[in-house]
């Protein structure tokens, strides 16, 4: 989703979007999940990546994007299932816009399905078929209702087990260890404020550190790196949101300093600190 600026009224995220008719609809937060509903008349976003799934249905038009080094159209009825870490764009494919719906799952999750088998891909990024199609309705109808915690969790167990399903069983080259890779997460999540390297993580887990950082690729669907800098720029927008500046919230994060959050968080969420504080502080 475009990450231009955002204000929060209640429940409702609005974000200021390319053009006066475009619109982006959050659905009510769960610890889980984020849902939304987004309406493009033209240009949606420019590039970036999600450290998640993203998972959609295109409700109108004809919903346009790059993805994999290929132009990439999803109609209505069609759903999208966009990997974790892989760069896309968005833009309407003709002259009406492109209305959709899309939920971002992490990895973390989709493992408490799988138990240690590699996240599912789909080729293309978009898929008609009705299995899947189904197994997106839960979670993907009545955003402004809040999920029940049961719904919930049993949506997302059909979700991955039907992703898996449609996909297939991923081949994997070479021996892979997914306690080592979840162990490195939970080394990475423990230690977010300190300096972190691949040594160290192949030291708490006995795993050498490039076949750990394969491993980590495999199961969690990024680098370890790009985990680690997702973790502390979470933690940063939980400071401002709390109150803090921009230089105590880089610090407490584990970034050297603001520059450095500076840095990432523009190629993270294509805007720049300074102006998301801006926008969160409007009334």
């Amino acid at each position: 989703m475009p990450c231009q600026s955002i204000r929060t009224l209640g429940e409702t995220i609005v974000i200021e979007l390319p053009s006066a008719k475009d619109w982006v609809r959050h659905a009510p937060h769960t610890s889980k999940l984020e849902r939304l509903e987004a309406f493009f008349s033209a240009h949606g976003f420019d590039p970036h990546r999600h450290d998640t799934y993203a998972i959609g249905r295109t409700l109108s038009g004809v919903q346009s994007f790059r993805y994999r080094g290929e132009q990439r159209n999803s109609l209505p009825g069609e759903t999208l299932v966009l990997h974790p870490d892989e760069e896309h764009d968005g833009h309407a494919g003709n002259d009406s816009g492109f209305r959709y719906r899309m939920l971002y799952i992490t990895p973390e999750l989709a493992q408490q399905v799988l138990h240690g088998k590699p996240l599912p891909f789909l080729k293309g990024g978009i898929s008609s078929d009705p299995r899947f199609a189904a197994a997106t309705d839960g979670l993907l109808c009545a955003l402004e209702e809040p999920l029940d915690p049961l719904e919930e969790d049993d949506a997302i167990f059909h979700l991955f087990t039907t992703l898996q399903a449609v996909c297939g069983d991923r081949a994997i080259t070479g021996a892979s260890c997914f306690k080592a890779a979840d162990s490195a997460r939970e080394y990475m999540l423990d230690n977010l404020q300190r300096p972190i390297s691949l040594d160290d993580l192949a030291e708490c887990t006995g795993r050498d550190k490039w076949s750990l950082s394969k491993d980590y690729r495999v199961y969690f669907g990024t680098s370890p790196h790009r985990y680690l800098t997702m973790r502390r720029l979470d933690r940063v927008k939980a400071a401002v949101f709390a109150g803090k500046s921009l230089v105590e919230a880089s610090v407490e994060a584990g970034f050297f300093d603001q520059s450095h959050m500076t840095r990432h968080f523009k190629k993270a969420f294509g805007v720049s600190p300074a102006r998301w504080c801006r926008s969160i502080d409007q009334p």
